[in-house]
């Protein structure tokens, strides 16, 4: 199951959008921008901003996450939100032999299915592990031969040889990263990862992700999530059909 934790975050962040709110719209120097600017007072400047649909002003705030146990194909999906920042554990550095996987539930509902699944995981990690241990021989007996001692050229060529071994590592593989990004940003991200219709392992992620940010910035990310909470569902005849059941999990006829 993917683990997020929220590592960091800008500070003070719906006071520092209302700052920045703040200059747009009146004649306060840089100085006097956080006089008088409650809580409350900034809150009521990003409903505004939300009102009026002015978004730059969010971007002033950034959140910091580690995101652990999940696939590498959820890899692929959330380094397409490019307005962000990547740390991914990398498979060349770091070997994995015995690497961990993500099993799909609906795999793993069926019994056939999931035999099938696991077999492949094994046969995966085997595959793996004689690949890795045949290009270190080749290449530790290269770097001796070039004058290297044998113990530094056993350590070396095992760097070398998991760079081309991982290339028959599964999707299922998982990985950890971090990831920053701004308010607007996520804002997007949610958008379009909380929806219905989002792959099932990127939505889990983004509603544990939403449900951290709400916890140090309500105000921020009060409206955020899928498009339905805040008016008709923008798939079309794609749409998953179920609005309202969306709208009542998010709990959004409380606001």
């Amino acid at each position: 199951m993917a683990e997020v934790i929220l590592l960091a975050y800008t500070p003070e962040p719906e006071r520092s959008v209302a700052c920045a709110a703040k200059l747009c719209y009146s004649a306060s120097s840089i100085n006097d921008l956080k006089n008088g600017l409650t809580e409350d007072k900034a809150a009521s400047f990003i409903n505004m901003l939300s009102e009026i649909g002015h978004e730059s002003p969010i971007e002033h705030a950034s959140f910091t996450f580690g995101i652990e146990g999940v696939s590498r194909s959820l890899l692929a999906q959330i380094t397409r939100h490019r307005i962000a920042s990547y740390s991914v554990q990398s498979q060349r550095y770091v070997k994995a032999e015995d690497f961990e996987y993500v099993l799909p539930p609906e795999i793993e509902e069926i019994p056939e299915a999931k035999e099938i699944f696991l077999n492949a995981m094994a046969q995966d990690r085997e595959n793996y592990a004689r690949l890795a241990d045949i290009l270190q021989k080749k290449h530790t007996e290269k770097l001796v031969a070039q004058g290297m001692n044998e113990q530094a050229a056993a350590k070396k060529a095992e760097k070398i040889a998991i760079e081309d071994a991982r290339f028959v590592l599964p999707n299922a593989c998982t990985t950890k990263m971090v990831v920053t990004m701004n308010a607007r940003s996520l804002h997007n991200f949610f958008a379009h990862r909380c929806c219905n219709r989002a792959q099932w392992e990127i939505r889990e992620v983004a509603e544990k992700m939403l449900a951290l940010v709400r916890e140090v910035a309500p105000a921020l990310f009060a409206y955020a999530g899928p498009p339905c909470l805040r008016g008709a569902c923008p798939e079309g005849k794609m749409s998953c059909g179920k609005a309202a059941e969306i709208r009542k999990k998010y709990g959004v006829n409380d606001r």
